[in-house]
This record gives structure tokens, C-alpha cells and sequence, in this order.
């Protein structure tokens, strides 16, 4: 039998506190070599392109495999429908069967908030207090949660292309948080003396200038996803300890997937993973002045985790229908 789990249901056991403990699980397993993960597929269309994502995982109690089928769509909006939106399906390992049916959309909006969250735990100043964004899209949101989680900010500067939408995210963060935000027209304003910056653009040229970045500050970028998008100038690259999630998906469609192959980076200058550093296997911020960088392309293993626990939640307060996909 399979737990169908509608997007309300999902929302209904979902948290951020969850998706953090997940990440940190998931991120831990990656680390120390408990996980079997191609890299994602992609399906390319003409108004947009959908990715595979399939892997397995060994948890602390639990071994599971899994697929999201997920899309991006930049004109959706425009039609009423979300960017983004997933599927999940959970599996036995050891027998195939299916145990979950799930969607997707918001897990993959919270783990992707969750990983960000943990990168600033590992790689963040300890005192940073000042949050700049660039895109006030949907993961901005989620980001922001997780954020908020484990570091004390005291003031956030927003910036998007559209004023229209940077001033009433503003507005939702102080209503929401409690903490300081306002907008900006000015990218630089949201960049220039910020402790932690987060990118969550689809931008395919440099939104984030080398010489905004001061010294000590981190940046999680998150928008590039697909070979040929980048947010930051190369030259932040070059000076920063650059972190990513995972080297083969990085390389190939994250933030340094450009600079990589215009030879503006060489891998050597690639730092590491976030899984050997919550691992322990390597050190996050080791100086206050160094600037610091994580470089998220999305992994299954993420997905997975946070949707067994969706799963597990839901089960326990009986929601969802039961369904047996093989009769």
C-alpha cells in the first residue's frame, strides 16, 4: 500500500524545523558516503524543462530510494500556475515497493530553504545580523525561515527586479518575523555591508559584482540550477571558500557550472561539500574576515529525507489515503 499525500496535506505536517533536522541528516549521510545519487536528469522543452531526480539513502533507522519528477516554468505566473512543482514517490529498497505518493512542491521549496539554513549554520559568522536577498520570489521565503533559525538577524534589505513584489514581501517579513526588512531598487544596497546574502535568481549573467561583497560575508546562491545560469561574478568565486552541494551536479548546472567551463575557476579552487563539512570530515568558517560561499543545485537525497519524515508525520495523525497502485 502507498500514503497518497495531497499539497494541503503535506502542508499540514511540514515545518521548518523539520526540514532542517532532515537536511542535517541528509546532509550528514552524504558526507559520510551513505548515499547512491546519480546526478539529475533533464528534460529540456521549449517553455521550460522538467528534472529526474532518483537516488537512495541509509539514514539513522531507516534505508530508503526514491524519484521526484519536478519542473521549472518561468512564465507560469503569468498563467496563473506556480514556477516550480513536484512529485515524490518513496520506495523499499529491498523490494521496490512503493510506500508513499507525495507531492512535492512544497518539500522541495522547504528542503531548499533547509539547505541554505545549514550552509549559514556551518559557514556564516556566528554575529552575523545583516541579511541581504536578491529575489523575492517564492524560495526567498523559505530561506529567510530557515535562516531565521540560526542566526540572529536584525535587518533585512530586499531587492527584486519588480518593486512591485520586493515591497510587499517586506512587508510580510515584518508582519511574519518581527524583524526589520525593507526594499531596495538598488542590488548593491542588499549586497554591500551584508553579513549573509542569498541569491535566488534565474539570471544566466552576474547579478552580485565582486566589489559590493565585503570581507567575512557569506553567500548561499541558489538560483542557478541548469547549465549556463549564474548569479555572482566570478571574481566572488575566486576569493571565496566555495562550498557546494554536490560536485557533479555543481560542476555541471550550479554556480561555478560557467565560470568552470569559460576557465574562470579551475575545480582545485572548489573547496568542498557541505556533507564532509557537517560530516566533520572538513572545517566550515575558520576566519571572520573570509568570505564564504554555497553553491545549491538541490539534491535527492534532501527530498528524501524530508519526505520520509512527511510521511511518517502524516501516518501518525492519519492523514492521506492509503491506495494499492498493483490492483
Amino acid at each position: 500500500m502507498s500514503l497518497v499525500l495531497t499539497g494541503s496535506q503535506v502542508m499540514q505536517v511540514l515545518d521548518m524545523d523539520l526540514a532542517l533536522t532532515s537536511a542535517q541528516e541528509a546532509f550528514r549521510a552524504y558526507g559520510e558516503g551513505r548515499v547512491n545519487m546519480p546526478p539529475k536528469a533533464y528534460l529540456t522543452l521549449a517553455q521550460g524543462d522538467f528534472r529526474a531526480m532518483y537516488g537512495e539513502i541509509f539514514l539513522p533507522r531507516d534505508h530508503i530510494c526514491g524519484l521526484k519528477w519536478v519542473n521549472v516554468h518561468p512564465g507560469n505566473p503569468a498563467r496563473g500556475l506556480l514556477t516550480v512543482m513536484a512529485k515524490i514517490l518513496l520506495n523499499d529498497p529491498d523490494t521496490g515497493l512503493e510506500f508513499a505518493d507525495l507531492d512535492g512542491t512544497q518539500i522541495t521549496d522547504y528542503r531548499t530553504g533547509a539547505a541554505g539554513g545549514i550552509a549559514v549554520k556551518y559557514l556564516a559568522r556566528p554575529d552575523a545580523t545583516r541579511l541581504g536577498l536578491i529575489g523575492a520570489g517564492a524560495q526567498a521565503r523559505t530561506q529567510i525561515a530557515a535562516i531565521l533559525k540560526v542566526r540572529s538577524i536584525q535587518e533585512i534589505v530586499i531587492y527584486d527586479r519588480h518593486l512591485t513584489c520586493s515591497r510587499p514581501f517586506a512587508e510580510q517579513v515584518v508582519a511574519t518575523y518581527g524583524v526589520e526588512a525593507r526594499p531596495t531598487e538598488n542590488p548593491a544596497e542588499a549586497v554591500t555591508g551584508m553579513d549573509i546574502v542569498v541569491a535566488t535568481t534565474p539570471s544566466r549573467t552576474p547579478v552580485v559584482a565582486r566589489e559590493w561583497v565585503s570581507p567575512g560575508t557569506h553567500i548561499n546562491a541558489i538560483g542557478a540550477d541548469a547549465a549556463g545560469k549564474q548569479e555572482l561574478a566570478p571574481a566572488i568565486l575566486t576569493a571565496a571558500k566555495v562550498v557546494v552541494d554536490d560536485w557533479a551536479q555543481a560542476s555541471h548546472s550550479g554556480e561555478i557550472n560557467v565560470p568552470l567551463a569559460q576557465g574562470d575557476l579551475t575545480p582545485e579552487q572548489v573547496y568542498g561539500s557541505l556533507g564532509d563539512i557537517v560530516a566533520g570530515k572538513k572545517p566550515g568558517r575558520v576566519a571572520p574576515e573570509e568570505i564564504t560561499v554555497f553553491d545549491s543545485t538541490g539534491l535527492i537525497i534532501q527530498d528524501l529525507a524530508l519526505g520520509l519524515a512527511v510521511y511518517r508525520r502524516a501516518k501518525e495523525r492519519g492523514l492521506g489515503e492509503e491506495k494499492d497502485f498493483l490492483k
